[in-house]
C-alpha cells in the first residue's frame, strides 16, 4: 500500500500558486496503479482517497506509520465504488462480489481486507474514500439500484444529471463519510453549477469515463478568487472546505464525490450566486 501525505493549505496561499503548485497540492494525478492500493492522505479532515487495481495478484490493506493503528480500519470507515470489471472484496472472511457501479461501505473494526479481480483481462477498479470513525456501523453492499436518486439540472443549462447517493443517511449509516456517483444526460457537461462551498466538510471529486482526448476543467478556489485545474480520465482532486468544486468537460463523463467533516448532511451547503463569482 502506498500512502502519500498532502498537507492542508490556506486560501490566501493558494491565490499565489502557479499551475504546477495548484496541481501538486490538490490534484491526484494517478489513482490506479497495477496490483497496488495507491492512496493520498489529506490533512483536510484526514480523508484518504485513491484506487485499488488488482490484476495479477490480490491487494490486501494493512496499516502504516501515518495511521498509527494496528490495522487500517481500527479507527476508520470507508466507501468503495467499483468502476471497472467484476471484483471481490474479502472482509473478515465474508466475500462481497462487486459488479461495475456497485458500492461497498466498510465499517470501523474490520481487520481482514483483501481486494481481487474476477478476470485479469477486465480488472476491477475499486475507487476508495476513507474517513476517521468513532462508531462501528454495519458493512453493506450498495448497488446502483439501491442508491438514492436525486435528479437535478436542465437541458438548457447543460447540467441535467442524476446524483446517486450510496453512503448517505437515507441509504447506509456512517460516522462522517458521505459518498456517491453523479451521471449525466446526453449533452450535459456541467457539474455543481451554480456552485457552493461547505465550511463544515471537505470533498474529493474523481472523474472517470472520459475519452482519452477529453478533459475536465475543474473549478476551485474561494468564490471571489477562482482557479482551475485541467484533468483527464481517472484523476481525482481535493477540495478544501473553503473552495468551490465545480467542473465542465469537453465530452461525456461521470464523477464520484466523497465528503467528510463536521456532519453528514448532504444539503448543508453555502450557495454562491453566479453574480458573486470572480
Amino acid at each position: 500500500m502506498k500512502l502519500e501525505t498532502r498537507y492542508a493549505t490556506h486560501p490566501q496561499d493558494s491565490m499565489l500558486y502557479t499551475t504546477e503548485e495548484l496541481r501538486s497540492h490538490y490534484l491526484i494525478e494517478e489513482v490506479f496503479v497495477k496490483d497496488e492500493a495507491n492512496f493520498v492522505y489529506s490533512h483536510n479532515d484526514r480523508i484518504i482517497a485513491g484506487g485499488i487495481l488488482p490484476v495479477d495478484s490480490k491487494v490486501e490493506l494493512g496499516s502504516t506509520k501515518e495511521l498509527g493503528t494496528k490495522f487500517f480500519f481500527e479507527r476508520r470507515e470507508a466507501g468503495v465504488i467499483n468502476v471497472g470489471g467484476p471484483g471481490k472484496v474479502l472482509l473478515d472472511g465474508k466475500v462481497f462480489t462487486m459488479e461495475n457501479s456497485d458500492g461497498l461501505y466498510i465499517g470501523m473494526g474490520t481487520e481482514e481486507v483483501v481486494f481481487e479481480s474476477v478476470d485479469a483481462n477486465n480488472p476491477a477498479k475499486f475507487y476508495f474514500n476513507s474517513a476517521p470513525a468513532h462508531h462501528a456501523y454495519s458493512t453493506r453492499l450498495i448497488t446502483l439500484a439501491d442508491a438514492k436518486k436525486v435528479h437535478l439540472g436542465s437541458d438548457e443549462n447543460l447540467n441535467k444529471r442524476t446524483i446517486n447517493q450510496y453512503v448517505h443517511p437515507d441509504v447506509c449509516e456512517s460516522c462522517q463519510l458521505v459518498m456517491g456517483m453523479t451521471s449525466f444526460e446526453a449533452g450535459s457537461v456541467w457539474n455543481t453549477m451554480p456552485c457552493h462551498t461547505h465550511e463544515r466538510r471537505m470533498e474529493v471529486y474523481f472523474y472517470f469515463n472520459l475519452k482519452e482526448e477529453d478533459r475536465v476543467f475543474h473549478m476551485m478556489g474561494e468564490p471571489q478568487e477562482t482557479r482551475h485545474i485541467i484533468m483527464k480520465n481517472e484523476q481525482a482532486v481535493i477540495s478544501p472546505s473553503w473552495s468551490i468544486h465545480s467542473g465542465v468537460a469537453t465530452g461525456k463523463y461521470t464523477f464520484i464525490w466523497g465528503m467528510c467533516g463536521e456532519n453528514i448532511e448532504f444539503t448543508d451547503m453555502d450557495h454562491v450566486a453566479m453574480a458573486d463569482l470572480r
